[in-house]
């Protein structure tokens, strides 16, 4: 089985698991298109050695990136920046690494403890 997300104006509105041959096969009116997505692949890494098909696997309201061929997640925050290896968003300060509990600050662009 694959997984399929319908596109509409660059959003996902929906993922599905289905075979190719239904896909190939479904008569849907309603708008947008069917774009493969893998399970597996995550920051243009598959996770089983395989082949990472368009950086990550699309999530409903993720956008898709035609230029890229890529399903990007929302932006968590507006310091974040678009990794374009990944199509992840880095955060502008590294998370850390002290094993404690920590929550984004947009308005001082710092990790808090929780």
């Amino acid at each position: 089985m694959a997984h399929f997300a319908k596109v509409l104006d660059g959003i996902v509105q929906k993922v599905i698991v289905a075979e190719q041959d239904y896909i190939d096969n479904l008569v849907d009116d309603s708008p947008g298109k069917w774009i493969q997505t893998s399970y597996n692949t995550y920051g243009g890494v598959h996770s089983n050695g395989g082949t990472p098909l368009r950086k990550n696997y699309a999530g409903t309201g993720f956008s898709y990136d035609e230029t890229r061929d890529a399903f990007i997640p929302p932006q968590p925050f507006p310091s974040w920046t678009l990794n374009d290896k990944t199509c992840l968003w880095d955060c502008p300060v590294d998370y850390p690494t002290d094993g404690k509990s920590y929550g984004w600050n947009e308005e001082t662009k710092s990790w808090d403890e929780k």
